[in-house]
């Protein structure tokens, strides 16, 4: 409206006023659409895909099975290892490790692609995946011939198949030894 006003003090043709009234809406309402657009982008980036129930928190863009059962008939369907990860819910230790397994991009990588993954809150009827113990954190590994790897471990002899949050370079080796175990000896 000021402007307006100004345009007319200054004595321009009637013309003018509507071309400058033109360019100003036009002007608006070119900055109203970028907004508007930038607001919808940002939108549906955050809309990506639902966070997965059966993730607890572990990697939301990895397929995760529901039971020790179906990741065994997975893994010999797919021709992949299954990854077993024990945990509670309360437990400190867990909550560290699941973390800072969730921030790598590495291991989410891997295990979107090259694993069938499971994460337990409850223990299993197969004794072969507590061989030391029902502790958590305790991650293992399952061979597509259903075999549970005893010899990929972690590194505390007390604890064999334990890793803490400064582990997770070990776990990435440990993941890429799984996958390279199903290539030489399957």
């Amino acid at each position: 409206m000021y402007y307006i006003f100004r345009l007319i003090s200054n004595h321009q043709f009637p013309c003018c006023i509507e071309r400058e009234i033109m360019l100003h809406s036009t002007l608006a309402l070119s900055l109203l659409l970028i907004a508007v657009s930038s607001n919808l982008a940002m939108a549906i980036k955050k809309e990506k895909r639902a966070p997965q129930t059966l993730s607890r928190g572990w990697g939301d863009e990895i397929t995760w099975v529901q039971t020790y059962e179906e990741g065994l008939y997975q893994a010999k369907k797919s021709n992949k290892p299954l990854m077993v990860i024990h945990h509670l819910e309360d437990c400190q230790y867990c909550q560290a490790l699941k973390k800072a397994f969730a921030e790598n991009e590495e291991i989410q990588e891997m295990a979107q692609n090259n694993f069938v993954m499971l994460n337990l809150m409850h223990e299993t009827t197969d004794k072969n995946l507590s061989p030391d113990g029902q502790y958590v954190p305790r991650i293992m590994f399952v061979d597509p011939s259903l075999t549970v790897r005893a010899d990929i471990t972690g590194r505390y002899s007390n604890r064999l198949y334990t890793y803490e949050p400064q582990d997770i370079p070990f776990l990435i080796e440990n993941m890429k030894k799984a996958l390279r175990l199903i290539q030489t000896e399957l």
